[in-house]
């Protein structure tokens, strides 16, 4: 047991509102930290989970508009529809950098919570729009609207959860993004299917799901945490486990409002970062084009629109299976992380490849191909758990997360240019390009992979076993908001 004159007080933020007597006063039991943990599960998780949901389906929504005629009644030609995909990612970056600062200003909850609000009133903008120029608009502060939303999600994982925990944790979010590629053909059908003269169905989706989202936006504001210290879910004493029980990651407990330039220059030379933003940036060539083109390709395979919107409900269920598998195995089997995101990469070559080689008349084979195809996006929340287990200091955290989706920004907008309009539906241009950037995140996470287990060696080697550190010393590491690399205890996971 370590004293209150063990630790500075100056390292730990006057914002917090929590005494630091009371807090390494309490002795945590199993059955209470479980308490706190099952709470976090219940009411956390599922709040950033749902937020999660409609963001991957607002952004499904402009693919599956141009089966309800959106390019012909705004009369788009050649390459446009695929700068309408790409132009929301234009938005997606122009915001990513700023909001990695202005994330640790501001309460996070509540600056991702107008986020949410905004970016529902957007997408309903859509359905004002009479031409290109209008879409494109809307698109762009659609992407700058939903760009705090991962990144932020990630930094509070990151506060709430033991580095162990945090692969699941991150997956169960994310699981939203899966649920919508199950359900989200299955939504545009529905309202695909309701009778009206009064207004055109792409913009009867546009309105529906921008709704939605708004009023989302208010349950947020109400109900997600700024921090530990703030969260209005949890009792004062739970408040105070929530801190304790996380004192071991050395990845920062929370932020203090005070944005680190020094992080952000260790950032700019971390191996490990770039490693992470390169593989983002290949595994999203793929993604760019094909989230927008899905629904053109399924349709290409021989379906009518409509049923081409239900035949997408397959992706959802083979992300949902390879995202419990990976997500389990990183929690439970120790050094699996990338090997796991490693072999969801390899399953989506192997879709692609069916994809591309097999005759148009195979319809089945190529449906399966492109259900295969879209596993690698589950990689995403174990990219993110590496993000908040491996990247020590808030400011550097932050930025490097807004790093990781300018990658993912770039790549995204890169993608779809691939996909040419003269080779429509099958785009075998664009299929090439996908499956290229997928081999090409493979090689770069094999480099981190490498990286990892001889940096954590040079370091047993260097400073001796982390093992032997004092809780006492462990504590002091955690609040002072040092970086990976400054803390000597430190140890990457693989």
């Amino acid at each position: 047991m370590i004293g209150e004159n063990d630790i500075k007080h100056d390292v730990v933020p006057q914002s917090r509102n929590l005494d630091i007597g009371e807090m390494l006063a309490v002795e945590l039991t199993p059955e209470e930290e479980r308490k706190v943990l099952r709470k976090l599960d219940f009411i956390l998780i599922p709040l950033m989970g749902c937020a999660y949901f409609l963001q991957f389906l607002d952004k499904l929504a402009l693919s599956q508009s141009t089966l309800f005629n959106l390019r012909q009644d705004l009369n788009m030609h050649g390459s446009e529809y695929s700068w309408a995909s790409a132009i929301f990612y234009f938005g997606y970056f122009f915001w990513s950098w700023p909001s990695s600062y202005v994330i640790v200003r501001l309460p996070i909850g509540k600056y991702l919570s107008v986020s949410v609000f905004l970016w529902g009133g957007i997408l309903m903008c859509h359905a004002a729009c009479t031409n290109f120029a209008g879409l494109m608009v809307a698109r762009f502060f659609l992407g700058v609207g939903e760009a705090a939303i991962a990144p932020g999600f990630t930094l509070l994982t990151g506060m709430f959860y033991k580095r162990e925990e945090q692969p699941l944790r991150q997956s169960a979010w994310f699981f939203g993004n899966c649920i919508a590629v199950l359900v989200g053909g299955l939504i545009a059908y529905g309202i695909g299917s309701i009778s009206t003269g009064a207004i055109e169905h792409w913009k009867l989706l546009f309105l529906i799901l921008g709704a939605i989202t708004s009023t989302y936006g208010i349950v947020l504001f109400l109900l997600l945490p700024d921090s530990p210290a703030k969260a209005v879910f949890l009792k004062p004493s739970e408040r105070t486990i929530t801190i304790k029980r996380t004192l071991q990651n050395k990845t920062g407990v929370m932020d203090n409002g005070v944005f680190k330039w020094s992080q952000v220059r260790e950032a700019s030379i971390d191996p490990q970062v770039w490693l992470l933003v390169l593989n983002s940036f290949a595994s999203n060539l793929c993604n760019g084009g094909i989230t927008s083109f899905t629904s053109i390709i399924t349709a290409g395979f021989g379906f009518t629109d409509l049923k081409a919107l239900l035949m997408q409900m397959p992706q959802g269920a083979a992300q949902i299976v390879f995202l419990l598998i990976t997500s389990l195995a990183a929690t439970f089997v120790p050094s699996c992380r990338i090997l796991g995101m490693i072999l969801n990469t390899i399953v989506s070559v192997v879709g692609m490849l069916l994809i591309w080689k097999l005759n148009p008349a195979e319809q089945v084979g190529r449906m399966v191909g492109l259900t295969l195809g879209v596993v690698y996006a589950i990689n995403l929340p174990i990219s993110l758990s590496i993000v908040t287990s491996n990247v020590a200091g808030f400011s550097k955290k932050s930025v490097t997360s807004a790093l990781l989706f300018i990658a993912y920004c770039v790549g995204n907008i890169v993608g779809p240019q691939f996909f040419l309009a003269s080779e429509e539906p099958s785009y075998p241009t664009g299929i090439t390009a996908a499956m290229s950037g997928l081999v090409l995140s493979i090689f770069f996470l094999l480099c981190l992979y490498v990286y990892y287990t001889w940096e954590n060696r040079r370091r047993d080697k260097l400073y001796g076993s982390p093992a032997d550190m004092t809780v006492g010393a462990e504590l002091r590491e955690e609040l002072s908001n040092k970086t990976d690399r400054q803390i000597e205890s430190f140890r990457y996971l693989l």
